[in-house]
């Protein structure tokens, strides 16, 4: 009987170190799962910076060559804005003789289309 005994101690021991060595392998799975995961993290945080600043870069070169651009339509506005003023300088005169001629000048007449009846 003390055999028996012995015996299921022995296997119940046994089965506790079993369940122990379970336990720990368990424990061992998470945390290489939570280190992988924390690495797939960084490698991801690191691939978005290095994107980001690839299209910042991009972007930089995109935005400098507008800056040229509208650089250039505001020297070509002023100086069709110069030739305007300047053409209306010149024609200023001649205009304003026109429009008082027509103005001063009034031929009283009937109209065509009016009808005595």
């Amino acid at each position: 009987m003390a055999s028996q005994s012995q015996g299921i101690q022995q296997l119940l021991q046994a089965e506790k170190r079993a369940a122990e060595k379970v336990a720990e392998a368990r424990k061992r799975k998470a945390r290489r799962l939570k280190q992988a995961k924390e690495e797939a993290q960084a490698e991801i945080e690191q691939y978005r910076q290095q994107r980001e600043k690839e299209f910042h870069q991009k972007e930089q070169a995109v935005m400098g060559s507008q800056g040229n651009l509208s650089s250039e339509v505001e020297l070509q506005t002023r100086k069709k804005i110069q030739v305007m003023q300047s053409s209306h300088q010149k024609n200023k005169e001649k205009m304003l003789r026109q429009l008082l001629t027509f103005v001063c000048n009034i031929k009283p007449e009937i109209h065509k289309n009016y009808r005595i009846m």
